[in-house]
């Protein structure tokens, strides 16, 4: 099947997507940032809601009941909207220098690029990450060859994912309609979710944030276990909703390529 026939837009996800194997840049900067606070979180605390606008994170972990208790013995109290601004602060800055180390593109992520626009399809992404955050990623990524169209960060829309709102909103700037003409492909639950609700063919990455390992420690696992926790990780993001789950983005072109579809979902007079 030719993929043009079925498909006008690619939105991809960017941290444990397309950059940052595994997702690591925001796990290091929560963490850091909570222990300035007096309040150790766990890696797994710190992955439960990825992919989220940070703030709606941070409130997120703040009412884990295991963390909501941690601030509690730290602090006399529970966390106040005084916390959650002065939480954002601290981390703005570190999610920017983190995540600009952690800038690479993912092993087959510029080839998959290149080939969705080969395929004459569009490019855009999304992201949990504020603008601030994003701009040294965004020009890192785009000295390795990585430009989508435009990019939709958090707080450009009036919620985050798991809404569908930065997708209407870059359907809307990009012109691209009906919406099950859109793909989107995440490594995050809240991702999955996002791109279900708006009604987008969506695509789970397994070899992100809900596996939790780097390339390096992935790749040292024993065959066996590595194909176990993969296949875990699949099934999480399955639930979640996804249409199909990859180990990686460099199989996207393959998956798509095999979607069942046909021109007759075209809107009628569309150009």
């Amino acid at each position: 099947m030719n993929i043009k026939d079925r498909f006008d837009l690619v939105i991809f996800d960017w941290a444990g997507t397309m950059v940052d194997f595994g997702c690591q840049a925001p796990l290091r900067a929560l963490i850091e940032t909570f222990a300035r606070e007096g309040v150790t979180i766990d890696t797994a605390a710190a992955r439960r809601d990825m992919g989220k606008a940070k703030i709606d994170h941070v409130k997120a972990l703040l009412a884990y009941a295991p963390v909501a208790a941690a601030w509690h013995a730290a602090k006399g109290r529970d966390a106040n909207d005084g916390d959650i601004a002065r939480i954002m602060d601290h981390l703005g800055p570190l999610m920017r220098e983190y995540a600009a180390g952690a800038s690479k593109l993912i092993p087959g992520a510029k080839q998959t690029f290149d080939a969705v626009r080969a395929a004459g399809l569009r490019v855009a992404s999304s992201t949990g990450y504020t603008r601030d955050m994003m701009e040294p990623v965004i020009r890192l990524a785009a000295e390795q060859g990585y430009t989508p169209e435009t990019v939709v960060c958090s707080g450009e829309t009036p919620f985050g994912r798991p809404t569908p709102l930065m997708i209407y909103k870059i359907c809307a700037e990009l012109g691209v309609w009906p919406l099950n003409r859109v793909v989107k492909v995440d490594d995050a639950v809240a991702g999955i979710e996002e791109g279900k609700a708006a009604g987008a063919f969506t695509v789970g990455v397994a070899s992100g944030n809900e596996l939790a390992l780097s390339l390096a420690d992935l790749e040292a696992l024993p065959v066996a276990e590595r194909t176990a926790r993969l296949a875990k990780t699949h099934q999480i993001l399955k639930e979640a909703g996804a249409d199909v789950v990859l180990d990686s983005v460099a199989d996207l072109m393959r998956a798509l390529s095999l979607t069942p579809g046909s021109g007759s979902e075209r809107r009628p007079g569309r150009p």
